[in-house]
């Protein structure tokens, strides 16, 4: 089912499934078109389902010496315009709900609703638990001083991106045109409190904590 679309300096890797309106799924930070094993047997019953590695994650080779987040939209945006599709549905978790996030504040015609599952807008202490913030920390801490030899490049960009990114201000939350569904969960690594400040700045929002439930709900 996979293809390849040769895009903004690398080859994307899809695969779609299904028939209907297009649903894009997006993984997380470090994932791949895997992390939807179990997704994709159901909603291919009742949409369009595409399925995408992120930049520099899953089957796709990066060679540039940084990453960002909004280059990953903007992949996801040329993707669509290559299948010719405007709008789509978009479900990302995590750094996947960054990204839909992004997507749908630089390009809202290819939007039609967004479900963002445990994203941040921000970097840091202030989002992310003492726990989270603290493994970050380390790991770019023994990669600067080089006891991290088994990280490959996109490794180290992703966590580098981790480290200074997402900068989504509230000025660029109400923006969004489409209906968005925010997801948190109430022992997450994303605070509930900045889950909450999501929601309360996109116009129209919709908001659902899970309870007893971790970074992982999609899985």
């Amino acid at each position: 089912m996979g293809k390849y679309l040769s895009t903004r300096g690398i080859k994307l890797y899809f695969e779609t499934y299904g028939q209907g309106q297009a649903l894009l799924l997006i993984h997380g930070n470090g994932g791949s078109i895997k992390y939807f094993k179990y997704q994709i047997p159901y909603f291919e019953k009742f949409y369009k389902v595409i399925v995408v590695d992120g930049r520099a994650q899953g089957k796709i080779v990066d060679f540039g010496s940084e990453l960002h987040y909004k280059q990953m939209a903007d992949d996801f945006n040329a993707l669509l315009n290559s299948l010719h599709i405007s709008p789509a549905y978009i479900t990302g978790w995590s750094d996947g709900g960054i990204n839909g996030l992004l997507l749908a504040i630089r390009h809202p015609d290819k939007v039609k609703k967004l479900a963002t599952t445990v994203a941040n807008i921000v970097p840091g202490s202030t989002v992310l638990t003492p726990s989270a913030s603290a493994l970050i920390r380390d790991n770019i801490a023994q990669i600067n001083a080089g006891k991290q030899y088994d990280y490959s490049r996109n490794t180290i960009k992703l966590l580098h991106m981790m480290e200074i990114e997402p900068q989504i201000t509230h000025a660029d939350l109400k923006t969004i045109q489409c209906p968005v569904l925010v997801i948190g969960d109430d022992n997450d690594v994303i605070k509930p409190a900045h889950t909450l400040e999501i929601f309360e700045n996109i116009p129209q929002a919709y908001l659902w904590i899970l309870p007893a439930s971790g970074h992982g709900p999609v899985q």
